[in-house]
């Protein structure tokens, strides 16, 4: 059996299935991360970084200093594994924050799989896609080239990336393309599943049943990323072309996200309410906030249809 050492800034993350099941089998595992949740019976080292960034350093190289910096906190993290003899045969880690940057010099002969989320790029993905919000520069894309520094360095270390979707797959640079499956990371059927007899409480009073149309939309932040403006500037003709239709959005409003952010004191949901006046019935759209997840798939289970949009971006 091996030993393996577990990398991810928010434990278990996406390896939440995968650790559990590689401790049923046997294997011995550990874990490093900045923060999470235990999984029973795995060693679990949390970092602290206790330094800040360089005050006035390049813009550019920001996000580089930063995962350096998450980089060697992780690493102090497995020199006490090391020192208290654990030595992994297989590191499996998510290199997005800079975590797995120095794992290769503490542990030299394990083999390392990376999570292979996205490799950024100024053309081809996220940035530029959408022209409703301006012509990107040079320099926007030099900030989105800069971002992939320390991430290069981690999987030039390597041995296997491992990616979700083709698409993932195929926007990084041909150095590493060899080293790249594709593996989707599942569906978890026995939870997430059609919820029989599903009903929902909307607003306090409203209860959807299923017995009239429902059209379903989840973004964790309503943003542009993920066609949040699409959805609204839709919504006015499908509420006229379905009279007894009702639209559940499921997420939050506040100002955070992947994309551009709305104008300062605002929320895309106010600046497109706003934009649509009186021609959105707001009686029919219902905006929820965020929900525990069994509340979702009671959702999903009463939806006709379920709407989703997104840039070239990460699989959500």
């Amino acid at each position: 059996m091996a030993r393996i050492l577990f990398v991810h800034n928010n434990h278990p993350g996406r390896f939440g299935f995968l650790l559990p099941a590689l401790k049923a089998q046997g294997h011995e595992c550990a874990a490093i991360a900045r923060g999470g949740r235990q999984v029973e019976g795995i060693p679990l080292l949390l970092w602290k970084n206790e330094r800040p960034n360089t005050p006035g350093i390049l813009d550019l190289a920001l996000r580089a200093e930063t995962d350096f910096l998450r980089g060697r906190a992780t690493a102090d993290c497995a020199i006490r594994l090391k020192q208290g003899g654990f030595e992994p045969d297989v590191i499996i880690g998510h290199p997005g924050w800079g975590e797995t940057l120095f794992m290769k010099e503490i542990f030299p002969k394990a083999s390392q799989i990376l999570e292979g989320e996205f490799y950024y790029r100024s053309r081809g993905g996220d940035i530029g896609f959408d022209p409703e919000f301006g012509q990107q520069t040079m320099a926007d894309n030099f900030r989105v080239h800069a971002k992939n520094a320390a991430m290069a360095m981690a999987y030039a270390e390597a041995d296997r990336i491992v990616c979700p979707t083709p698409f993932q797959a195929s926007v990084f640079p041909a150095a590493f393309r060899d080293r790249a499956v594709i593996i989707h990371e599942g569906i978890d059927t026995d939870r997430i599943k059609p919820v029989p007899g599903a009903m929902l409480r909307v607003a306090g009073e409203r209860i959807l049943d299923g017995s009239a149309p429902v059209i379903t939309f989840v973004n964790r932040t309503f943003e542009p990323m993920r066609g949040f403006h699409v959805m609204m500037r839709a919504l006015p003709a499908l509420l006229e072309g379905v009279p007894d239709v009702h639209v559940l959005m499921i997420g939050s409003d506040k100002p955070r996200g992947y994309g551009v952010r709305a104008p300062k004191g605002s929320t895309w949901r106010q600046e497109l309410q706003q934009e649509l006046g009186d021609r959105l019935d707001r009686s029919r759209v219902l905006f929820t906030g965020l929900v525990p997840h069994d509340t979702m798939l009671s959702a999903l289970s009463l939806s006709s249809a379920h709407v989703y949009y997104t840039y070239p971006f990460v699989l959500s």
